[in-house]
């Protein structure tokens, strides 16, 4: 009979050192002490934090928030490392795996505005900021008339540009907002039918070198299954057609019952093409079963008129 790895005495927690991310390691750490293990953290400002000038499509994708991170876990400097899922590239590195997807909070994005209740009642010409490239094109998807400018920084900074009059409105993920406590800076979300979120939104995953197999043993029960299977069948899809940040490209699952319903949307930077839509849907319970999902529904997406990075 073959013994379990021995769980390790300490686990240090490597995270960025923005608000929000400092709360999901606080959040995981806390979890982790409840269970009996000691857990400390160590927090690390990565290029992704450096670079605020210009959009992350332009300076090398959301791996710029995640590679200091795997090195401080490659060289031994820390144990884990815990990520927004949407800020994940969809290959990690060879050596690295996803060893924990932990309950979903709300994946909806927030319209968030000091004078203006819903995209609906902004004025014609508008400003609306948001450096995603998804939100982008759907937001001119519902409101070409609108005007779409960057917006980068942490959510205090975004928020900040908001209230000094940069920007009408501003549309951020709705888990960020909620868990901060800043609810009330949500004037309403967004619907998936309106607009579809990115995948991984709202999901929390932790990252380990993947030969930590005591890790795998001592993280599993913070995870939550559906979520895990719900988010890799959103990413197989981004996989499938080379999403990162530099393409607009959206994908969200959601259950019924035991089958999983997932939907995914495409657009057109250029706006030569109107938002190309898919959709499917299966019975799910394993991780293998979710990417076959994913796959499926990118090729659907293909077939309408998307194109691969």
């Amino acid at each position: 009979m073959t013994s379990s790895p021995t769980p390790p005495s300490r686990i240090t927690i490597a995270t960025r050192e923005s608000q929000l991310a400092l709360w999901q390691a606080e959040h995981v750490q806390s979890l982790l002490i409840a269970r009996g293990h000691q857990a400390g953290i160590l927090g690390m400002t990565t290029r992704g934090d450096q670079i605020l000038d210009r959009t992350l499509s332009k300076v090398g994708g959301k791996g710029l928030f995640v590679k200091e991170l795997e090195v401080a876990l490659q060289e031994g400097n820390a144990d884990i490392a815990v990520h927004s899922l949407k800020d994940v590239p969809m290959e990690l590195p060879a050596g690295f795996a996803l060893a924990c997807v932990m309950l979903r909070e709300d994946p909806r994005d927030a319209f968030v505005s000091p004078h203006y209740a819903r995209l609906q009642d902004l004025p014609q010409g508008a400003v609306v900021g948001t450096s995603s490239l998804r939100r982008q094109v759907l937001l001119q998807a519902l409101r070409p008339d609108l005007k779409i400018e960057p917006l980068r920084g942490n959510v205090q900074t975004r928020l900040r540009k908001l209230d000094e009059g940069q920007y009408a409105a501003i549309v951020l993920a709705a888990a960020g907002l909620k868990r901060l406590g800043l609810h009330e800076r949500i004037r309403s979300v967004f619907e998936p039918t309106e607009m579809l979120p990115a995948a991984g939104q709202g999901a929390l995953g932790i990252e380990i070198r993947a030969d930590r197999q005591d890790l795998i043993d001592t993280l599993a029960p913070l995870a939550d299954e559906r979520t895990w299977l719900t988010v890799t069948a959103e990413r197989a899809v981004s996989r499938a057609m080379g999403g990162s940040c530099s393409m607009p490209l959206a994908a969200h699952g959601q259950w019924q019952d035991d089958t999983l319903a997932l939907h995914a949307a495409w657009g057109d930077l250029e706006g030569g093409q109107p938002l190309v839509r898919a959709q499917g849907q299966a019975p799910v319970a394993t991780l293998a079963q979710a990417d076959a999902l994913g796959l499926e529904v990118a090729a659907r997406l293909q077939a309408g008129g998307a194109r691969k990075a």
